[in-house]
Formats: C-alpha cells, structure tokens, sequence
C-alpha cells in the first residue's frame, strides 16, 4: 500500500505523478474555477444579455447536459488511438471556441449547438483528466483523486466569487466579461497540459498488445482484439448501477435548496451554506477518507458506506423538516453534511472500482463508457427529484434512501464478485470478465 505521509498542503507540494501531477492539479483548479464563473452566471447570462426565457434556458441547458453523455465514451475509444494529452487540449481549445461563440449568439437556435458542444468538450475533457492520472499515478490514483477533488472544489469556490462580483455590478458586458474569463481559464489550462509530458505508452492509458518493449506481448494476446465495454455486460451493469451511486450531486444542488424553498419554513439564505459546507469538508476530509478506501476492495465497501450515508441525509430532510424555520434549517444542514459524507465515498470508489474493473488492455474505452454515469445522473437525478421525490413529499425522500442504500449493497457485492474473477488462479473455473465479453461461459481445462 502506498503510503499518505502529510497532509493536504505536503501532497499538494509532492502529489503523485511528480511534476506532471503538480502540472496537472494546477491545470484543474483553473479549469474548475472558469467553470465555477460559468456554472454561477449562465441562467442569468441566457436570461438578461440573450434574452431567453425561462423554458427556452430550461430546455438550453438540458439538452446541453444530453450531448454531454456523448463526450465520456467518445473521448475513451479516441484515447485509445491517439494520445490523451493532445485529446485533452483539444479539449480545452475547442471549449475556448465555444465560449467565443456565445459572444456572438443571440438566439435559442444557434445556442443550441454552441451550448451542446461545450457540454461535449466539458464531459470527455473530465474523462481525459482521469485517464491521464490513471496512467500518470499508477497505484497511487486514490491520493490524486483525493488531491483532485480538492482542488477542484476550491476553484469552484474561487469561480463562485468571481461571479459573484460580476453579477453584482449586473451590466451586459460584465456578463460578458465572466464569459470571457471562463475563457481565459481554459486557455491557461490547455498551455499547462502543453508541459506535461506524454504519458509511457505513447500518450496511451495502457500499451498496446504487440508493442516494442512491451513486455509480455508477444503470443496469442497480440492477435486479439480489444474486449468492447459495449459488449462485456457485467461492466455495462456496474456502469448502470453507479448512476444511482451518484445522486448526491442532485440532492445538494438541486434536492436540497428547492426542498427548503417550497417545503419548509427555513430562511432561503441559508441556500448558499449547502455550497458552502460541501467545499469546506471536501477540501480537508477527502484525501483522508481516500487513504482509507485504498484499492479496490476497500473502495467496494465505500460503495455502501456512500448508501448508508444517502439514506441517513433523506430521513433527516424526510423527518426533520417539518417543524419551524430554525428545526428545519438545522435538519436540512445536517443533510447536507450527510451527502457530503457519500460524496467523499463516492469519489473514490466510483473512479478506483471503473478503473479496477476494467481490463487493462481496453481501459481507455471501459473508463469512457465508465464516465457515462455521471452523466446521465446530471441529466436525470434532477427530473427524479422534481418530478418523483418532491411529489411524494417526505415518503418520496424516504423511498429514494432505501432504494440508494439496496443498490449500494447490490453494487458492493457485484463488484466483490467481478474483483475475485478477475483475481483468480489459473484453471479456476469461474465466470471471469473475459467469458462476460465473449459472452460464452468459461471452461474448465482438461
């Protein structure tokens, strides 16, 4: 096991990846502080400089967040062809384009597709930065996930601020001027990608089968093709069971504020302190809850440490929210501490179980198709939450924590069970993830 000497300060200084992981945790608070300007400023952008309304950003944003679904498997089948670190600047460049152009759109219909390709770009550059730190930090991707996490919530929070000044001031070009700086990060990230070095492998998550100096490439594997994550169904069933292992992301931004707002008497200035106490506690807790969720079976037993913490959030907001304005101001604060909790758990097991999971000749593509989750979860946990769990009032909540906390430990044990295929001694039989892409089941040797 690696070792986690030092605290958050001492890692930040000596991450994993050496120069290239500092390089890169730079690279992601910049981008994550422009996408904090934009996140904070972009209803009220569309609404006072384009002039759209309320539906029309409505349907803007959510069929943005559907072209972003695409963004995660594409950017996985191409990093298997073609280096990561171009892919992702590519990225970068074609986001900077993107935020040029709504400079100059004033109308839904030629939003629609500027605001679907920044969505595109957003989501496979997300997928390119964990592929990357994959092959960059070897065992150690738990302590740079934690590092990541970090440093990506105190750029939102340095994004947030920024924002802030400008919607104050409230003119159209100092919307526009938060548009530009969103811009501008991206830019400054894609020239801090440009130092990196290219990963080992030619840029590559993994080196091809047959390469030169690739040990162990000769033989029958060199002949094979590839397996498909589109084809192995056990890892598709781990892919659709993390989408519900991520609904803390829907329950803090939108579950919450909008339960305090039509269900509950508490002050609606207390919105701001979900916020608030979600980047407070991922940025000091996250890199100690990752050393203890190491590797991919501790990361498995996160997985229903994250359902119990869920359940634990909605009885608190189901229960605690009925009383006065303080009773429920106090109830709805605990909850979102308790999200944050599975927030922390879901951060690294999700990511160390995608990549654990996966074969490792494929992991590009796995990891694509493995970034879907979170994907489809931001376009549909918030449709969830409004238009199944608020109807039902507090019952809807205490549903959601069951069924979170029963997929948590179907999860787990899925993934126990795929982790022992995977490990087991040779002539075992047992029904590997191989026999599961083939399709066919294993055979025992004669």
């Amino acid at each position: 096991m690696a070792q986690h000497g030092g605290g958050l300060l001492a890692q930040l200084r000596r991450p994993p990846g050496g120069r290239d992981g500092r390089i890169m945790l730079l690279a992601q608070f910049l981008d994550r502080a422009g996408t904090g300007v934009w996140a904070a400023s972009s209803v009220l952008y569309f609404t006072f400089v384009t002039r759209l309304d309320a539906q029309q950003v409505g349907l803007l944003l959510g069929v943005a967040a559907v072209a972003g679904i695409a963004g995660s498997p594409l950017a996985g089948q191409l990093a298997e062809r073609l280096p990561v670190r171009g892919l992702l600047i590519g990225c970068h460049l074609l986001r900077i384009g993107t935020m040029g152009l709504l400079l100059v759109c004033d109308s839904f219909a030629a939003l629609l597709p500027v605001m679907a390709l920044t969505c595109l770009g957003e989501r496979a550059a997300k997928t390119l930065e964990m592929l990357f730190a994959t092959r960059a930090t070897g065992d150690r991707r738990s302590t740079y996930q934690a590092l990541t996490r970090s440093a990506a919530n105190a750029g939102y929070a340095l994004g947030a601020g920024v924002a802030a000044i400008g919607l104050a001031v409230g003119t159209g070009d100092a919307y526009r001027a938060l548009v530009l700086g969103n811009a501008l990060s991206f830019a400054v990230t894609a020239a801090l990608v440009w130092r990196t070095r290219e990963p080992r492998g030619g840029g590559r998550v993994t080196a091809r089968a047959g390469a030169p100096g690739v040990p162990g490439a000769a033989g029958a594997a060199d002949r094979e093709p590839a397996p498909s994550p589109w084809r192995d169904r056990g890892y598709l069933r781990f892919v659709l069971l993390d989408i519900p292992m991520s609904l803390d992301d829907s329950v803090l931004n939108v579950g919450l504020p909008l339960w305090l707002v039509n269900h509950t008497s508490a002050p609606h200035a207390f919105v701001p302190a979900f916020l608030v106490i979600n980047t407070v506690l991922v940025v000091v807790l996250q890199l100690r809850v990752s050393a203890r969720a190491e590797g991919p079976h501790r990361a498995a037993a996160a997985v229903t440490l994250y359902g119990a913490a869920m359940a634990a959030g909605c009885v608190v907001v189901a229960v605690g929210t009925g009383g006065g304005a303080w009773a429920a101001s106090a109830a709805l604060l605990v909850a979102a501490m308790l999200v944050t909790a599975a927030e922390l758990m879901r951060s690294v097991s999700s990511w160390e179980l995608a990549v654990s999971l996966a074969p490792e000749r494929a992991r590009a593509s796995y990891l694509g198709v493995a970034g879907m989750a979170q994907s489809v979860q931001k376009s549909a946990g918030p449709l969830l939450l409004t238009g199944a769990v608020m109807v039902a009032g507090p019952a809807g909540w205490l549903t959601l924590g069951a069924a979170v906390a029963g997929l948590s430990v179907v999860q787990r044990r899925f993934c126990e069970k795929r982790l022992a295929a995977m490990t087991a001694p040779a002539g075992r039989p047992v029904h590997s993830p191989a026999s599961e892409v083939a399709g066919t089941a294993p055979r025992r040797r004669s």
